[in-house]
């Protein structure tokens, strides 16, 4: 008696198909876990410069300027941008260099217990996405309307009754917006078609043509606002220094603040961007182009921004100091405005300045998706696609809560628990495990391989006790503000965040990984 059974032909095909299938199976694995990477130094740097160029550049910055002793307020920027902005990039190039890897992986390796920290900062900056989409979404209506003037003869009313119809009560949040509504459907649907895409074919090629474009029409908008009658009564304002604004420490808490909100620092975006950088790239060298490239637009634009709402003062006398607001007043208010003076011309600037906040959000935006996506597919192992699509998908269901009429009152809170609370907090933590228990001097090596700029004891120096330091008096400043400023609503709506910022963290770090690779240690401690 045969003990073994002669294989048929049929059962060798069988048995060849499968090993073949393996094998294939096998070879898909191992390049879904080649990662990504850059096909060009401008393109990595592009997107930088996007992710950093947002919002807060445009409308944000000039009324921090111009309230903090204009001309002499860019001496404490100055100081922010290497000793804050500088800083805090490097260490966020240098670990996703070094590491290859997502945050949830690096402090995964660093120390298994630090695991819910990185998850911390993915939801708080995907919180953030969630609201910022919607004041994009704002601009994507006005953009509509500057080439009809569309807001009529009263901005200001337009503004809160018929774009956000606005309500104070909790209650409005039952009632969709549909205008706002529309425009963030559009927004996310955008964004969603970009980040299916891969790195090269989505972020890179936008941040490519984007990005240039909108530099063109910053300097074609900031070319025009010049010739403007009275505009020197507002650029004037920008090198008409009030010196004694140097002994106040408010205003260098204020040029720190610029730089936090600015660069986008903390985020991960950085990091991020940074882990799909072929081998023998400068990152030294570049961080400063980056940091410096958008400083110079921010600053670039304040010119024109400046320009313009002197044009308005010489126009109608209302006062300068009375037109230099911050964020939705300048854009959706106050430049309506402007344009309502300006006749014929305006039907091009206004659509052009409207662009110009559309393409910054747009790019910062899909910047801030990235992060999520790369720990969810690094620790669940899940593809890129399925990962951006289940971020922008559950991101669009939150940002229907800032459609709605209480969505602005909303909105309000989440900026700012999320921005001066708890995304200080997380850069603090971050300075301290990444300047104190990992081994600093492996970052300053990783750095210094191939840049021309060389760190050394004084970046040391400021990550562990500057950086922390400040951001730490920032944060305590934030505290206090709301403490005195606060009602019940605010607090509720920050209570529900707080919760939320601690139970979700730790259920995503305490999920086991579909990807056993993730539990693997990454670098020598």
């Amino acid at each position: 008696m045969d003990l073994i059974k002669p294989l048929s032909k049929s059962d060798l095909i069988i048995i060849t198909i499968k090993n073949q299938l393996f094998i294939y199976f096998k070879m898909c694995d191992i390049m879904a876990e080649e990662r990504a990477q850059w096909n060009s130094r401008w393109g990595f740097i592009l997107a930088m410069v996007g992710s950093a160029v947002g919002l807060g550049n445009i409308w944000r910055f000039p009324n921090v300027l111009y309230a903090n002793g204009g001309g002499s307020f860019m001496i404490p920027y100055i100081v922010a941008i290497f000793l804050l902005g500088v800083s805090f990039i490097l260490v966020e190039y240098a670990l996703g260099y070094r590491f290859k890897a997502s945050i949830s992986k690096i402090l995964y390796s660093i120390k298994p217990k630090f695991e819910p920290i990185a998850w911390l900062i993915l939801a708080i900056i995907f919180l953030i996405l969630t609201y910022y989409i919607v004041v994009v979404g704002w601009d994507l209506i006005y953009l509509v309307l500057s080439f009809t003037k569309g807001w009529g003869a009263n901005p200001d009313v337009f503004f809160s009754s018929n774009v956000l119809q606005a309500s104070d009560s909790i209650a409005g949040i039952f009632t969709f917006v549909p205008m706002v509504l529309i425009s963030v459907l559009v927004l996310w649907a955008t964004i969603w078609v970009i980040t299916q895409s891969d790195l090269n074919s989505g972020i890179e090629k936008v941040s490519k043509i984007v990005i240039p474009l909108l530099f063109i029409i910053v300097v074609v908008i900031v070319a025009f606002s010049l010739t403007l009658p009275g505009a020197s009564i507002g650029y004037t304002q920008i090198y008409t220094p009030d010196w004694s604004a140097l002994l106040n420490f408010n205003v260098w808490l204020a040029a720190f603040g610029q730089i936090v909100f600015s660069l986008s620092l903390g985020m991960a975006i950085a990091l991020t961007y940074a882990s799909y950088l072929p081998e023998g790239f400068a990152l030294a060298d570049n961080a400063l182009l980056v940091a410096f490239t958008n400083s110079g637009f921010e600053v670039f634009n304040a010119f024109g921004v400046f320009s313009i709402l002197g044009f308005m003062t010489f126009t109608t006398g209302i006062p300068f100091n009375d037109l230099v607001t911050e964020g939705t007043g300048l854009a959706f208010v106050v430049f309506p405005q402007v344009f309502n003076q300006m006749g014929a011309v305006s039907y091009i600037i206004g659509p052009l300045f409207f662009f110009s906040i559309l393409f910054a959000g747009l790019t910062s935006a899909i910047a801030l998706v990235e992060p999520i996506a790369s720990s969810l597919t690094e620790k669940f192992n899940i593809k890129r696609k399925r990962a951006a699509t289940l971020v922008c998908l559950v991101g669009l269901i939150i940002s229907l809560i800032f459609t709605t009429q209480a969505g602005s009152m909303i909105l309000g809170v989440f900026d700012l628990f999320l921005n001066n609370y708890a995304l200080l907090f997380t850069i603090v933590l971050e300075c301290i495990i990444f300047g104190w228990i990992y081994k600093f001097d492996n970052l300053i090596e990783t750095l210094n391989q191939n840049s021309h700029f060389k760190v050394g004891r004084i970046w040391k120096f400021v990550i562990r006790f500057a950086l922390p330091i400040v951001i730490f008096i920032l944060w305590i400043q934030g505290i206090v503000n709301t403490l005195f400023s606060g009602d019940s609503a605010t607090y509720s709506i920050m209570f529900i965040l707080l919760i939320s910022l601690i139970i979700v963290p730790v259920i995503l770090a305490k999920m086991p990984a579909k990807n056993e690779k993730y539990y693997e240690v990454l670098d020598e401690l």
